[in-house]
């Protein structure tokens, strides 16, 4: 079952776990938590379930969420939050 009781077709799961990997990649090794995972899947599949499907939107809205959720977005340029 997805977000809200949704179910998720095979291929949409194929491709939500590639943009986790693929978002995950791209963090610093130290912030490549399970928890950070979990807070990038979230937001993956809350865009899915709003019926996104294009990888790089995916990958955008989740890392560009966990950006300014993180205490340490004071850190990051304006420049460095844009994905």
């Amino acid at each position: 079952m997805g977000s809200g009781g949704m179910a998720f077709q095979p291929e949409l799961i194929a491709l939500m776990k590639s943009v986790l990997d693929d978002a995950a990649a791209t963090l610093p090794e130290a912030k490549r938590t399970s928890t950070m995972k979990a807070e990038i899947a979230s937001h993956i599949l809350e865009c899915a379930a709003k019926g996104e499907r294009d990888p790089a939107a995916l990958k955008a809205a989740a890392l560009l969420a966990v950006v300014e959720c993180s205490h340490y977005s004071h850190d990051i340029t304006p420049e460095r939050r844009v994905v």
